[in-house]
């Protein structure tokens, strides 16, 4: 590992032990944390859903093999599915703004995948979030239409056991895409009660799910299937119709037992995409309008996953393993009419690919001069198969290539870190990851095509100092990274104009962060957490799936406070309140600008649920998501969103319950996310610098009546 990151750390951690060295006394009264100690926050039954595999949030700290517990960071948790469920959500990719400092929106059709906001990032649609859900990547390297592209539309939130979320690339098992943050879902292996529901609302609501487990030799079997319909308050309606289904098998537990799971997923849209200011304003479109009618997608995704775990007197050995047939066709217009005074500027990206993998790992449990002590390595592959286009369109009609191209693109990881429990208030991790890529890029533009390899060794820190007085401190450092684009890598002309000569993208991309954080327990049902973060990428050239074609980018700089608090006032009554608030920079001097465009300085949320067992049961969210600059000077800027979501409902004795949830409950006029760009509009005579935003859709009611059986 580099020098300088050592030196770093050493430093880092040197700085802050001599401020937590702890008095005699509280060295005596602490003791060990475990999972099954601490007091979790009971979770209110949601309207429907299924009983989660763990109760409520815990943050923190999680159990390996029994003994030890992990060294973890104050901005780290696990969020139970009953938690997730009670959530009132447009879509949804929503329910994982559970997790504190998140945001999960959209700019574009139902059918497309989210964009994210974490930590002072504009993630888009993934590219420094890495999602799993059972093991399985969501987020696609490569993809036609960004990297790290990760679509949750065939998520099912019911079905979801526990989400474990982390901060930072402070973990082992966290490889590409995580340097903001990983979240982890894992589905149930059985339902304490099937369920049936039917939803109807506003604007052409229609879902319907029906989850149900038996019990099948051995083991389990649990099988859903899933139908929506909605065409939103658009213009041009959404037309979205989505059809998704769950089998799995299951054996034992998740330390003694394995699953088999197969998934399908299929979707169809029209995408009503972000519109400019100046359109709207001088009456050409209205709010809810498009200036392109034939925008939209399809997409599939196809499934068959595996896990296997057991454990023995020495730790515990754990091994899965996934394949996925995936598709997407979208056809986007961004810019109207900015290169194609004619035709327009409409576009087609296609991605086919099939992708597997899998990991396996061993915790061996141990001693250290009679400490105790862990020891845990494992080993990640994934390899992804992929034919990718991009194309020039007119009302979704071919034009021209703009590029068509395979790639085949592998990866493999090697991870290990060592956990000891030094004193009663002090334990530590030490660990590395080490990665290598591979990509065989063939292009129709010969120039372009080539092959790739490059590996990046990450060290891994921590320490946790605690508990005293329900109090811990946690310091972390490590090292991450995020691919880019294969074809970024091996590219050396514009595909477009192939006389003009791009700059290559590097393959891997370093990032470094450090987090200083605590946690108190004190005051019963309550937990609070505040964590001070800092994270630093390297400058880059992206490759941009829009125009087939590189550009450069510049080295940041983030810094910020998150403040959590979650409090479970009675086991019927829960509270949650978040902030997060960030500085993000450009690390170099250009004359351009500091701020770096899209960069969310402040986050907040609030909720309050209530409701156990049988009666009434409800709740309220709030989400905040501040203003932010648009471009580097700064001058240009967006408007904050301010949202209201609400949810009341009853349950009744026969396992029926009847839940209202009312979106948007204010009816505000704001944005779900706002551009700055050039385009385009019929009749003007050049490019027009203009903002660009998709608004929050208008008050919208949805009723669901389920049952349990």
């Amino acid at each position: 590992m580099p020098a300088s990151r050592l030196s770093l750390a050493s430093t880092f951690f040197t700085c802050v032990a001599a401020f937590v060295a702890p008095p005699a006394e509280a060295q005596e009264a602490a003791g060990e944390i475990r999972l099954d100690e601490i007091e979790v926050f009971a979770p209110m039954p949601a309207s429907f859903g299924a009983t989660a595999a763990s109760a409520g949030y815990v943050g923190g700290v999680t159990g390996i093999g029994g003994t030890l517990t992990t060294v973890n960071s104050a901005s780290a948790g696990i969020i139970s599915g009953a938690q997730l469920n009670s959530r009132p959500v447009t879509r949804p990719g929503e329910v994982l703004e559970e997790v504190p400092g998140l945001i999960v929106t959209q700019h574009s059709g139902e059918g497309k995948a989210n964009q994210f906001f974490l930590r002072g990032f504009n993630l888009d649609h993934g590219t420094d979030i890495a999602i799993h859900v059972d093991g399985m990547p969501v987020n696609m390297r490569t993809h036609a239409h960004g990297q790290g592209y990760a679509d949750l539309n065939f998520l099912i939130p019911e079905l979801v056991g526990a989400v474990e979320f982390h901060k930072g690339p402070y973990f082992v098992r966290d490889g590409d895409f995580a340097s903001a943050g990983s979240v982890r879902i894992d589905y149930l292996d059985k339902l304490d009660r099937n369920i049936a529901l039917t939803t109807l609302g506003s604007f052409g609501f229609k879902r319907g799910l029906s989850a149900a487990s038996v019990p099948l030799g051995a083991g389990n079997l649990l099988v859903a299937g899933e139908a929506q319909t909605y065409d939103g308050p658009w213009v041009v309606p959404d037309a979205l119709r989505k059809l998704n289904g769950v089998a799995r098998y299951s054996q034992g537990t998740a330390t003694d037992g394995f699953a088999v799971s197969g998934m399908a997923y299929w979707a169809k849209w029209n995408a009503t995409n972000q519109i400019p200011e100046r359109a709207v304003a001088e009456g050409i479109i209205g709010r809810y309008g498009t200036l392109d009618p034939t925008d939209g997608g399809d997409t599939g995704r196809f499934s068959l996953s595996g896990r296997w775990s057991q454990s023995d007197a020495g730790g515990i050995t754990r091994a899965s393993a996934y394949v996925i047939r995936y598709q997407m066709n979208l056809w986007n217009n961004f810019t109207y009419f900015l290169n194609d005074p004619v035709d327009g500027d409409q576009f087609r990206q296609r991605d086919a690919r099939v992708l597997g993998g899998g990991e396996i790992s061993r915790v061996f449990q141990g001693d250290l001069f009679g400490l105790p002590m862990e020891n845990e390595i494992g080993v990640q592959t994934r390899t992804d198969n992929i034919r990718v286009g991009l194309s020039n369109a007119t009302a979704r009609q071919y034009r021209s290539t703009v590029l068509d191209d395979h790639v085949l693109e592998a990866s493999a990881a090697l991870y290990y870190e060592n956990r000891v429990r030094w004193t009663d208030w002090l334990r530590t991790s030490v660990g590395f990851r080490a990665d290598g890529y591979y990509a065989d890029v063939r292009s129709d533009t010969p120039a372009n095509s080539g092959r790739a390899r490059d590996s990046i060794v990450n060290p891994k820190l921590g320490a946790v100092f605690g508990p005293w007085r329900d109090t811990e401190i946690y310091l972390n450092y490590g090292g991450g990274f995020h691919s880019n684009d294969a074809r970024g890598v091996t590219a050396t002309v514009d595909p477009a104009s192939p006389l003009f000569n791009i700059s290559r993208s590097p393959f891997l991309v370093p990032s470094t962060g450090y987090e200083v954080g605590i946690r108190n327990r004190s005051i019963a049902g309550l937990e609070t957490s505040l964590a001070l973060f800092r994270l630093d990428f390297a400058s880059e050239n992206l490759f941009q799936g829009d125009t087939g074609s590189t550009e450069p980018s510049r080295p940041t700089r983030r810094f910020g406070i998150e403040w959590s608090n979650h409090y479970a006032v009675t086991p019927w009554l829960r509270l949650e309140g978040d902030l997060t608030i960030t500085n993000a920079r450009f690390s170099d001097r250009d004359p351009v600008g500091q701020r770096v465009p899209e960069a969310p300085t402040t986050i907040a949320s609030a909720g309050v649920t209530f409701g156990e067992g049988q009666g009434w049961f409800g709740s309220l969210r709030f989400r905040y998501f501040g203003p932010r600059p648009l471009i580097e000077d700064n001058t240009v800027r967006s408007k904050p969103t301010a949202l209201l979501n609400g949810r009341i409902g009853y349950a009744f004795d026969a396992g029926v319950s009847l839940a209202l949830d009312v979106l948007n409950l204010t009816n505000a006029k704001a944005d779900q996310i706002t551009y700055y760009y050039e385009s385009r509009l019929p009749g003007e005579a050049s490019a027009v610098a203009d903002r660009h935003f998709h608004p929050v859709e208008p008050t919208a009611v949805r009723l669901t009546l389920a049952g349990r059986f």
